[in-house]
């Protein structure tokens, strides 16, 4: 059995990329351990459990499902806190995303990035997905100074897809889609010692998420130990592809 690390904001995390891998971890027999900055209860972005914009771009009901379930287990209502983590207990990394505000205490946490640093160096099996990546991103290597993604293969959020959601949902959000001025894709891009063999933005998708038996909409990019995805649309085949690198429980 593997014991996974996912650390979570206070607020707005992304329902399916939290709720999904923990599912799919925990029924497989690993154990999932939440952390956040001070110990307390998260809450995912309320908009992905109601719907986003008259009912619609919110989290599918399945994901739904498996958030309240999440909500009723021990290891979610007692989390961890962040500086009280010890990496060497952890046997993986998963860095998942989420776009609205709350979101900002855990992409742009120092202590967090520390955290991150010292999990990297231990070469185990770490995943990120959509904004997550921005997490390693800003991350550097203590020995280096560099980001601990600028040798690897790696994606995120595409451009396409976050100025899309923005500018379908501005007239009544305003900023909601946009966490930060640069997008994500930009901000990746940037630490990479050569973007435009290292990113991968995979193929044009609009509308369809891949499931638990079918991943024809889904894509990751696999570097070693590395798993990266771009949306949560990517949340299954993500997983499974983590999942692969932690061993039979």
């Amino acid at each position: 059995m593997a014991r996974v690390l996912i650390p979570l904001p206070d607020l707005d995390f992304d329902v399916t990329e939290v709720a999904v891998p923990w599912r799919m971890l925990t029924r497989a027999g690993h154990e999932v351990v939440f952390a956040t900055e001070e110990g307390g209860v998260a809450q995912a972005d309320p908009l992905l459990l109601t719907g986003v914009l008259f009912g619609k771009l919110g989290a599918e009901p399945e994901a739904c499902q498996f958030y309240h379930e999440m909500e009723d287990c021990s290891s979610f209502q007692d989390p961890l806190r962040w500086e009280d983590l010890e990496m060497r207990e952890f046997d993986a990394l998963l860095l998942a995303g989420g776009h609205a505000p709350g979101m900002r205490q855990y992409l742009a946490s120092e202590l967090l990035q520390e955290r991150v640093a010292s999990f990297c160096a231990l070469e185990r099996p770490l995943g990120a997905i959509c904004h997550g990546v921005l997490v390693l991103a800003r991350t550097r290597d203590p020995t280096t100074g560099r980001s601990v993604l600028a040798s690897r293969r790696t994606t995120c959020l595409p451009r396409y897809m976050e100025g899309m959601a923005y500018g379908l949902t501005f007239w009544k959000l305003g900023r909601y889609y946009r966490t930060y001025p640069a997008y994500v894709e930009t901000e990746v891009r940037a630490v990479l010692d050569d973007a435009s063999v290292q990113f991968e933005k995979g193929p044009i998708t609009i509308g369809p998420r891949g499931t638990a038996a079918d991943d024809t909409a889904a894509f990751v990019v696999e570097d070693g130990l590395y798993v990266s995805a771009r949306w949560p649309g990517d949340a299954y085949l993500f997983t499974k592809r983590l999942m692969s690198r932690l061993g039979a429980p």
